[in-house]
């Protein structure tokens, strides 16, 4: 009896076709890993390592550059990531959730709120976070808090129109304003001071970073009490996102518009060191 031989054509085009499949996978895999959200990334390695030190990481990414995760890229570069106003908007809404986090992990509420709106993040330190009384030197302790909110409003840069500081005093007697001369130097002192740290960090252009003195005039609270001029001796950062949709730019466009001249230089300020004239 003659024997039929079997057909074992198919087999290795059934291996090929799983070993194809897996490249591909494993390609898809590696592309995932080059678009990683940064932040998650370290929050993921500190959940298996909480006392891991941030190095430098070769991390590949899109644009073909290996970067460490936890460095913004340069200014420049970074600003023509945001294109769209959905970006924009999901900018600010990581920025107040990061830091609500931050308020939340340091225990700060009764010193520190964070509320958000249309189109901007509100943060608002009482006295106690960054000055003594009377003074507008800047504490210890307030340096290290502007150091952590800092480096987290750096990581909103690209989508963020303007940063304003905006300083606030309290009114000592009840029955009798302030000194105007030693009201608004006070309130403008205190906020020119936090704006000048922030900048020196290097988070943001100069040039959308604004301080305003209020003084003794938009009170939140009433004065007659301790506990009411202690909520209006504050601190306010205000932190608005750019408007991609409007016709009149954004917030440095607008002021060379609005004084019908052009601007001497691009959007962005010179950081030569130039003089102060």
């Amino acid at each position: 009896m003659k024997k039929h031989k079997g057909s074992g054509g198919a087999s290795w085009m059934d291996t090929y076709g799983d070993m194809v499949t897996l490249l591909l996978c494993f390609f898809v895999l590696l592309y995932s890993m080059s678009t990683i959200d940064q932040q998650k990334w370290v929050q993921l390695v500190q959940s298996f390592n909480p006392d891991a030190i941030h190095e430098i990481t070769e991390n590949k990414g899109n644009n073909g550059q290996i970067a460490d995760p936890t460095t913004p890229v340069d200014g420049d570069q970074s600003e023509n990531n945001v294109t769209t106003q959905q970006q924009v908007d999901q900018a600010l809404e990581q920025l107040y959730l990061d830091l609500q986090m931050y308020v939340a992990q340091q225990g700060a509420a009764e010193n520190i709120s964070v509320t958000k709106g249309g189109g901007y993040v509100f943060i608002s330190f009482n006295d106690a976070v960054f000055f003594d009384g009377d003074s507008y030197v800047l504490r210890s302790d307030g340096e290290e808090v502007l150091d952590e909110v800092g480096e987290i409003i750096r990581k909103a840069a690209p989508a963020i129109d303007e940063l304003r500081v905006l300083g606030h005093t309290a009114q000592g007697d009840p029955n009798k304003p302030n000194n105007p001369s030693t009201d608004r130097f006070l309130a403008s002192n205190r906020a020119t001071v936090v704006l000048v740290y922030l900048q020196e960090m290097n988070i943001l252009d100069p040039a959308r970073m604004i301080s305003m003195g209020y003084g003794q005039f938009r009170p939140v609270a009433e004065n007659d009490t301790r506990e009411g001029r202690a909520k209006n001796r504050r601190v306010e950062l205000i932190v608005t996102g750019l408007d991609i949709a409007s016709t009149l730019g954004d917030g440095i466009e607008q002021y060379y518009t609005e004084r019908g001249t052009q601007a001497p230089i691009s959007a962005e300020t010179r950081a030569d060191g130039a003089a102060v004239g």
